[in-house]
């Protein structure tokens, strides 16, 4: 900075001060009313620690004096202002523009603050407390002050630089005139140029040191440690002009200042400012609370911390894997995986449990197809056997017919014409003998074998009626009515819409049933009225038997008797439907439906027609 501009920048500072003071306000008397603090920085104004430590120390500070205290900041920035005047002029304008304030305590943030409150406190602050922060070793304690020593570690940024990059072989220093942080790398690197190759780019004009670091030979890295003037004499923001190194370098850049992080570099052993700024809060909150600084020892700190920046690992392709333990990772960008993880594990589980329903399912299914398709097969087989049974029912009925017939037709063509000569035989010999007790027996005899020759007639009208072949299912039933009545009994017989033609085998079926029904009703019911009700539908033959006997319990066993499977049988053999209704003390009532033949069903009807005996 020329004198002229020096001068304008401090002849303005006291116009303003000036015109505090001639608008005659109190400032003095009101900064009294609370806690007074000044911070001093070595830097710049927009410098990283600059920036954090007045909007952090506030904060702290305050926290410790109730909300009571009034804050300032003043930069010396002497990187950027090397005349000999500077110095002098900085503490005249600190002392016109805080005239009359007293500080409780003042802070020095860094070794250049701390030289400078040593030179000028005399003149400025004598009896103020000195709290500060150094990065190196001091000669001696400041008087009435205490404070914070964190010195700096260069060498452990390129240990960890070596950790990432196993071939490093290659390390190209960048600074700026100022020589103090370069004489300190070059003594701590000494331990390592067995092993690496150090070129310092100091002092160089930006366009040759820009050009160098475009061209760096494989294997390198840039150490960054800090350039705020070039060797044209040209001024820079230190941490500004760290972006263009790290965007222009064909190499990672590393870097020891805690505020580079975020600026470009891949990482390093980096201060970590904000422990900084929370251990001179605490300093600074001790002495204005009342403690004498002298009494309070000056801590010790090793305030780095290694870390890198994840985005600046992904561009120089460094393996996560080369990270070493502790190592803090910062920007990190999750990974979808990282992001989802929950949504994706329960996705996948959501998908693996429906997969299992699934294949559940398709199982089930498979089972299921396989079932039914063997209760297809065993109802084709049952089938096949239901109908092998009924034809072989049908069979079996139709022969034990033929069977009746063939008995009738030989009781009625051989033993009734014998028992018809002998009984004729027996009439001759009754009118020969017809006196005495000859006669007697020959009419007795005539007698029983009447009762014989009626007996067979009946066995074989049963057995094969003849009406039933000749005359039809109506002319059957009738001279059944009139066969069974007997005394104490009437049997009741109504037909209606019968047809004349029907098949032989549906006559038959009709016909047993009714037969075995009567039979029944009359053997075991004791009924004394029985009604016989065939009637004709448009494809059906209807036939009921019913009985005022005295029923029976279908669940029982009389329910299940041979004459009644037998006329279920004969039944199911034609296609019909066979019911039966019966409770004990209520009758029994038989209803069966047959169907018709379309040809039979359609020929003409007869009127109802009713008869009893």
């Amino acid at each position: 900075m020329s004198t002229l501009r020096l001068r304008r920048w401090f002849v303005r500072g006291l116009a303003a001060i000036g015109l505090v003071f001639c608008l005659g306000l109190p400032a003095a008397a009101v900064a009294q009313e609370q806690s007074q603090v000044l911070v001093l920085y070595g830097g710049s104004r927009d410098s990283f620690i600059g920036l954090l430590g007045d909007r952090e120390l506030p904060r702290l500070l305050a926290h410790g004096q109730k909300g009571r205290l009034d804050y300032y900041s003043e930069f010396i920035d002497r990187a950027r202002s090397s005349g000999d005047e500077y110095l002098p002029a900085f503490g005249e304008y600190l002392r016109v523009k805080y005239r009359g304030h007293r500080f409780e305590v003042v802070i020095a943030m860094d070794h250049i603050a701390l030289a400078f409150v040593e030179q000028a406190r005399t003149g400025l602050f004598p009896d103020t407390p000195v709290v500060f922060f150094s990065s190196r070793p001091l000669q001696n304690r400041p008087a009435n002050g205490t404070g914070l020593i964190a010195e700096l570690n260069f060498r452990d940024t390129l240990a960890l630089a070596r950790e990432l990059q196993p071939n490093l072989r290659n390390v190209f220093v960048v600074n700026g005139v100022d020589r103090a942080y370069e004489d300190r790398a070059r003594e701590e690197f000494r331990q390592f140029e067995s092993s690496l190759a150090f070129t310092y780019l100091s002092a160089l004009p930006v366009a040759e040191l820009e050009a160098r670091l475009a061209a760096l030979p494989a294997d390198s890295m840039v150490y960054y440690l800090f350039l705020a003037r070039d060797g044209a004499g040209e001024n820079f923001n230190p941490l500004d002009y760290l972006e263009r190194v790290a965007k222009v370098a064909n190499a990672p850049t590393y870097s020891w200042a805690g505020s580079a992080m975020g600026r470009g570099i891949v990482g390093g052993s980096l201060r970590d400012l904000d422990s900084q700024l929370r251990e001179i809060a605490a300093l600074a909150t001790r002495v204005m609370s009342g403690e004498p600084a002298d009494r309070i020892p000056i801590s010790h700190r090793d305030l780095n911390v290694r870390q890198v920046d994840w985005r600046e690992l992904r561009r120089w392709n460094i393996s996560d894997a080369a990270l070493p333990a502790g190592v803090l990772v910062r920007f990190e960008q999750p990974t979808v995986w990282d992001r989802y993880r929950g949504y994706i594990v329960g996705a996948v589980t959501l998908m693996l449990v429906q997969s299992a329903f699934i294949g559940a399912l398709l199982l089930q299914r498979q089972r299921r197809r396989r079932a039914e398709q063997q209760a297809r097969d065993s109802r084709k087989r049952l089938q096949v056997s239901y109908e092998r049974i009924r034809d072989l029912g049908a069979r079996l009925l139709n022969a034990q017919e033929a069977e009746r017939g063939r008995i009738a037709r030989e009781l009625h063509d051989d033993i009734s014409q014998q028992m018809a000569l002998l009984q004729i035989d027996l009439e001759l010999l009754t009118l020969a003998v017809s006196s005495g007790q000859g006669a007697d027996l020959a009419a007795d005899t005539l007698r029983r074998a009447q009762e014989v020759s009626k007996s067979v007639h009946d066995l074989s009208h049963r057995l094969h009626p003849s009406k039933l072949r000749l005359m039809g299912l109506v002319a059957a039933l009738r001279g059944l009515q009139h066969e069974m009545a007997g005394p104490g009994t009437t049997i009741r017989f109504t037909d209606e819409n019968v047809p004349a033609d029907l098949p032989l085998d549906l006559t038959v079926t009709l016909f047993r049933i009714a037969q075995e029904a009567v039979q029944n009703a009359l053997k075991h019911s004791g009924a004394r009225e029985i009604s016989v009700v065939l009637s004709g539908g448009p494809d059906q033959l209807a036939l009921t038997i019913a009985d005022d006997g005295t029923g029976f319990e279908l669940k029982g066993g009389s329910g299940h008797g041979l004459g009644l499977i037998s006329m279920e049988e004969r039944v199911e053999a034609i296609d019909g439907t066979f019911d039966i209704q019966s409770a004990p003390g209520r009758g029994t009532r038989v209803d069966v439906r047959v169907p018709l033949p379309s040809a039979t069903a359609a020929a003409g009807r007869d009127g109802p027609r009713a008869e009893s005996a």
